[in-house]
């Protein structure tokens, strides 16, 4: 065993490492983080100055015992997790389990960080080894604390107010409410009518076109004209002031340099993936993390081809600018070489200026001579992080405007524009993408024929074209990740997290590339913006990060910021937890009256999700449910709308001398006839289908169940089945395999009788989770929130009755001695 023992967090990075520091030293992974606070109530106490509790994660319990064997036997051990919080926290807990277990007496154990994987970085890293920061380890606790008391604390309020199963999260709240907010101000606008009017004009070197500045001696403005006789009246003025043609009144001539953006930062990398290639936060960072890591690359072996993917600083090293500034020469010329090299400033207040941007470990890797190596994201990307770094130190870009007035008559005016590059400098390389075309975009690259003042142009049209003012755009994932940087809410490492929890939880769907809230998330944001208004506000939650990083530079301490913070929390949840009525808090609305009965009819957000009702519970025996249609919502549904849902179920006709209907269930919509139930698919709508669809649809689920049974036994429960996987066994409890050689239909009792003892597993409920009884974590039973509002799942049918959960069971037995000593627990107190 080496005597040198080093632990990364990823097996990949483990093994690009190891090729460079040779036989001496032993790497190991860690596999990301190796502790966890336990998941209970009490993981958290602020009254013993908020100790942690915490524990092994079970699925890296073997990584952990590898690195405790290894450590063990090493002389000099290594942590050189990631260079940010979480790296330095993961360090901290590997320290703790190793010290826990008396593996680090008199054994040095260093901290080192890379933020890229390559020979000379390592080489650099190791020669400069550190303590594990303390600061940023205080931190990154402070927030998982933060989290964890918010989310065990407000979550269950949310069960008891809202739905069941939903949680709340510190930051990803004030994301939500952003959403949420900016698709009540696309309900809520109100779209203006208003006109534009240009001139086509016939010059003879080249035609063009010219907008409407000035108007009857006053300026154009988009208000001027709003509606269509105004518009051709106006229009009409013009044609006769103009007689055919237009006169240069003025000519403008201007030069204007463009600089370019700076280098990624982990934010900005993720926009531009966004808009130029299509990506995912999260596929981002996972393409990203695979080119940090290592990429085999031909003779070279495997390297790392960018920097370390979290950062929020736009600085480059000496030797990185030495490089590219090298590449520029060599490529593009020394004219499109600055005489020094371009400085960036960072937006973020809290950025870690001793991180690098993300760029290429080396800029001599060009996009062309990787290409082969790497998958097509992983080139694409990395074309992307190349070509910006590249870009971001080459010569301002030189573009001409040249700006044109003419004259129709003397009381108006057109202007024609026109953007021409005279020198490229950084767009020969790359251009930062744009979430919404600016107003000048339509000049960019048009080229103006040569006028002068006093030029007579000839004019083919004039034409007026009606135009509608467009609500604000919903939030896609570059202009969210976009917000919430401007805001300060969350870090560029946890963006990815936020957006993943919010589409996790079914609070947002995406709509194309945008978000769009869900009815649930519209409720917990509404409950939480107007509850517990401090927490969901962006200030608060932005001054919060603030204070978490002076915590990581070492100005303030975590405890007394955490008691800042809960005192004032902890009353609100309480008081909060008996004052606030349910239906207010689910967004219930009153559409109106149903002409046929007289009752009242609303909207609800219910167990299963929206629906409407129809009748008062206080007041009406009997209530009258309708679950909306897929894109509804209980925010904008009308009365009409609403009433058209208690058309289900819909009676079709016969079939067989049965009654053949059509309804939405729980599990969607269906078609019915006798006992049997049948899926509707995605392009069957319940409300239009006809009976011959309708039966078509149950005879194909009756032939599947007809075909269904290979072969039974007399006396037995034992049957051979056909499944979606193909044959198996099953007595009604376990599901058995049946080897690939054997005939099923030639099957015995004896044999499938052995089979289901050797191969037999508990059946799996109809979302593939275990039949078994859920157990429910200790101290629920205490907890238990109030029954939400029952409502049918389709009109007129009764609810199922859900399967009694088994009470809260005390696990059956301590785990054994050995397991126990796997289990690391620890308590982080205040010094």
């Amino acid at each position: 065993m080496a005597k040198n023992l080093l632990i990364v967090e990823s097996p990949a990075k483990a093994k690009t490492i190891n090729k460079y520091l040779g036989k001496d030293f032993t790497v190991l992974a860690s596999y990301g983080h190796v502790r966890d606070l336990v998941p209970k109530e009490g993981a958290v106490d602020p009254n013993n100055h908020f100790a942690m509790d915490y524990a092994v994660i079970e699925k890296n319990e073997k990584h952990v015992d590898a690195i405790a064997k290894a450590a063990k036997s090493a002389d000099n051990l290594y942590l050189a997790t990631d260079p940010d919080r979480e790296g330095e926290a993961i360090s901290w807990h590997i320290a703790e389990i190793l010290r826990e277990r008396g593996l680090l007496e008199n054994k040095p154990l260093r901290r080192v960080v890379f933020t890229e994987i390559t020979p000379r970085a390592i080489k650099e890293a190791m020669n400069q080894p550190r303590d594990i920061a303390a600061p940023l380890v205080d931190a990154q606790q402070a927030r998982r604390a933060l989290d964890y008391l918010v989310g065990f604390n407000l979550s269950p309020v949310l069960w008891r107010k809202v739905q069941r199963g939903l949680s709340a999260g510190r930051v990803q709240s004030p994301a939500l409410r952003m959403i949420v907010e900016r698709e009540e101000e696309i309900e809520a606008f109100v779209a203006r009518e208003y006109w534009t009017v240009e001139a086509e004009c016939a010059h003879p070197s080249q035609a063009f076109t010219a907008k409407l500045t000035k108007l009857d001696g006053k300026k154009f403005e988009q208000f001027t004209i709003t509606n269509g006789d105004d518009a051709e009246a106006a229009r009409a003025r013009l044609v006769k002031a103009a007689g055919g043609a237009l006169h240069v009144t003025d000519v403008v001539s201007k030069e204007r340099k463009r600089r370019p953006a700076p280098p990624f930062t982990t934010s900005t990398l993720q926009q531009e993936a966004a808009r130029k290639l299509g990506f995912t936060t999260r596929k981002t960072m996972q393409v990203a993390q695979k080119l940090y890591e290592g990429v085999a690359i031909g003779d070279e072996g495997t390297v790392g081809l960018i920097t370390y993917m979290r950062t929020d600083s736009v600085n480059l090293s000496q030797d990185a600018l030495g490089e590219i500034r090298d590449v520029i020469a060599r490529d593009y010329g020394t004219r499109a070489l600055p005489d020094k090299p371009n400085a960036y400033t960072t937006k973020s207040k809290n950025a870690q200026e001793a991180h690098e941007a993300v760029r290429p470990t080396s800029a001599l890797r060009t996009p062309a001579q990787v290409a082969r190596f790497l998958s097509d994201d992983e080139r694409k990307l990395y074309e992307l992080v190349w070509k910006r770094a590249v870009a971001s130190q080459m010569v301002p870009a030189t573009l001409n405007t040249v700006s044109v007035d003419l004259a129709a008559g003397s009381e108006h005016s057109f202007r024609a524009s026109g953007t021409t590059v005279v020198d490229p400098g950084f767009l020969a390389v790359y251009e930062e993408g744009k979430d919404a075309k600016g107003a000048d975009d339509d000049d960019e690259g048009r080229k103006l024929p040569a006028m002068k003042t006093g030029d007579r142009v000839p004019v083919d049209r004039i034409h007026a074209d009606q135009h509608f003012t467009q609500p604000p755009p919903r939030y896609t994932e570059a202009a969210l990740v976009k917000a919430l940087e401007e805001y300060g809410i969350g870090r560029p490492s946890t963006y990815a997290s936020i957006i993943q929890t919010l589409l996790f939880r079914k609070y947002v769907d995406m709509e194309g590339r945008s978000f769009r809230p869900s009815d649930v998330g519209r409720a917990v944001s509404k409950f939480l913006s107007s509850h517990f208004t401090r927490y969901v506000d962006y200030d608060f939650t932005a001054k919060m990060e603030d204070e978490l990083d002076a915590v990581s530079r070492g100005e303030e301490e975590w405890v007394p910021l955490m008691e800042k913070f809960w005192g004032p929390f902890k009353e609100l949840v309480e008081e909060k937890t008996e004052s606030v009525d349910r239906s207010e808090a689910t967004g219930a609305r009153e559409l109106g009256t149903d002409p046929k009965s007289g009752k009242p009819v609303s909207v609800r957000l219910g167990r299963f999700g929206p629906y409407a009702q129809i009748g008062d519970k206080d007041t009406d025996e009997k209530l009258e449910f309708a679950s909306l249609r897929p894109g509804q919502s209980m925010h904008t549904i009308t009365l009409e709308e609403a009433l058209e849902l208690f058309k289900l179920p819909r009676k079709l006709g016969l079939s067989n001398d049965e009654e053949v209907s059509v309804g939405i269930g729980r599990f969607g919509p269906f078609a019915k006839r006798g006992s049997t139930y049948a899926s509707l698919k995605k392009e069957d709508d319940p409300y239009t289908i006809d009976l011959a669809r309708a039966v078509f649809l149950i005879e194909e689920k009756e032939e599947i169940a007809r075909n269904r049974i290979i072969k039974q036994f007399d006396g037995s429960d034992i049957q051979v089945l056909n499944g979606r996987f193909g044959p198996y066994i099953s007595d009604g409890k376990l599901n058995g395999r049946i080897p690939k050689d054997r005939e099923p239909a030639s099957l015995t009792l004896e044999e499938v009788t052995k089979l289901l003892e050797e191969t037999g597993k508990p059946m799996r409920g109809r979302f593939g989770k275990k039949t078994a009884a859920k157990k429910e974590p200790a101290k629920k039973a205490a907890k238990k929130v109030a029954k939400t509002a029952a409502e049918p799942a389709a009109k007129k049918a009764p609810a199922k009755k859900a399967a009694a959960k088994k009470a809260p069971a005390k696990k059956a037995a301590k785990k054994t001695a050995s397991k126990a000593a796997k289990k690391t627990v620890a308590k982080k107190t205040a010094k």
